[in-house]
């Protein structure tokens, strides 16, 4: 159940710090906000505004709170395939997903592919990018990026097999944010509020500025969308290949860094949702936990306390850095267990190792007026860029 800590801001965190706190109060006291600022169980100081906090503005955007990775979020697939469908050493896949499915800073497919072709046919962006970014644009077009983004192969609690994955819009998502996020900073002073942070600059509704951002905005999250719809294709085609048969039977996308408008309260305000996800009553989403422990599909609640929203995931413990000086790549390798993974590059994924993240087990129970869980999902097979 929430904590009411003042008239501007409500939370759920399973493990309140002061740091995380005192930032989303920041956020909370700007004029522009419609209401409260609702923190999510996961939350963890960010980038100007709290990574999983649900931000309701009226008349203005604060570009950094819905952050750099515009439309980042989770994909899933439930397969007509049950454990016993799988061989024993699942390695043999990890090849051939990792060939389909670019991973890391800047990686992207060698050749322009198919799918990429056909999405900017019919979503050529609004603007004109430099033509070094548009090449990346669709290079990078169904594929991971670094981090904690991944692609996971899961069974359920009824041994059904699940492809889950997480990525954003990648370098151009990127670069589009960075730009729009400079411009703000350096025209807060012509805004009528001070600012504590210049991280949590606004653009006015009915400005240019504002426009530019949101068309934007808003094509970098179908992008997003589309490069998850593209990669939830190209593992299925590699896992069902492998396994000589295999259907979907269901599929799930969620963004859980983006901004839109929608009606709380019988008035449209913008939401902004920076590491939280959409919970509308009888809305399914998806909340993954660490590398190494469990994920969740979810089913809405409708709390409008938290302005119809809910958890990203776990959320992290720590950060990156101090992940790296606490724990070894051996330490990684034990935590993953019996799980297939790429344990030969653990020296360069320890900063995601589970122990960095916040129980995810805790963090389902701070929200249970927020969602229901359908779904509990185990990995078997992890795959994740660095």
């Amino acid at each position: 159940m929430p904590t009411k800590i003042n008239n501007t801001l409500m939370s759920w965190v399973s493990e309140p710090d002061e740091n995380t706190i005192n930032q989303a109060r920041r956020a909370a006291r700007l004029p522009i906000i419609a209401g409260h600022v609702a923190l999510m169980p996961d939350a963890h100081v960010g980038m100007g505004a709290t990574i999983g906090s649900v931000i309701p503005t009226v008349g203005a955007v604060i570009p950094s709170a819905v952050g750099v990775d515009l439309g980042c979020g989770m994909a899933a697939v439930r397969t007509d395939l049950v454990a016993a469908d799988l061989p024993d050493d699942l390695g043999p896949v990890l090849g051939p997903i990792e060939r389909a499915i670019p991973a890391g800073v800047g990686e992207g497919h060698q050749n322009q592919t198919h799918a990429a072709d056909q999405w900017f046919r019919k979503h050529k962006y609004p603007g004109t990018l430099a033509p070094k970014l548009e090449r990346a644009a669709h290079s990078q077009f169904g594929s991971l990026g670094s981090g904690n983004h991944f692609v996971e192969i899961c069974l359920d609690e009824e041994d059904r097999v699940w492809v889950f994955l997480h990525s954003g819009s990648r370098g151009v998502g990127n670069q589009l944010a960075q730009r729009h996020i400079s411009l703000a900073k350096k025209n807060r002073f012509q805004l009528d509020h001070e600012l504590d942070d210049p991280d949590l600059a606004w653009f006015v509704q009915g400005t240019d500025e504002f426009d530019e951002y949101i068309r934007d905005l808003r094509w970098a999250q179908a992008y997003a969308f589309a490069n998850r719809e593209a990669m939830l294709e190209a593992v299925m085609e590699v896992l069902f290949r492998f396994v000589g048969n295999g259907r979907e039977r269901e599929r799930i996308n969620c963004h859980h860094n983006y901004c839109d408008v929608e009606t709380h309260g019988g008035r449209d305000v913008w939401v902004t949702r920076k590491g939280a996800i959409s919970a509308r009553a009888g809305e399914l989403g998806l909340i993954p936990g660490s590398m190494g422990t469990r994920s969740y599909v979810v089913r809405g609640l409708g709390n409008p306390e938290s302005w119809n929203s809910c958890s990203h995931g776990a959320g992290r413990r720590m950060s990156r850095s101090a992940a790296k000086r606490q724990y070894t790549a051996a330490d990684l390798r034990e935590q993953m267990g019996d799980r297939t993974w790429l344990d030969e590059r653990a020296d360069r994924l320890i900063d995601e190792i589970p122990s960095a993240y916040k129980d995810i087990d805790e963090v389902m129970r701070a929200q249970s007026d927020l969602v229901e869980i359908v779904h509990t999902l185990r990995q078997v097979l992890n795959y994740k860029g660095c």
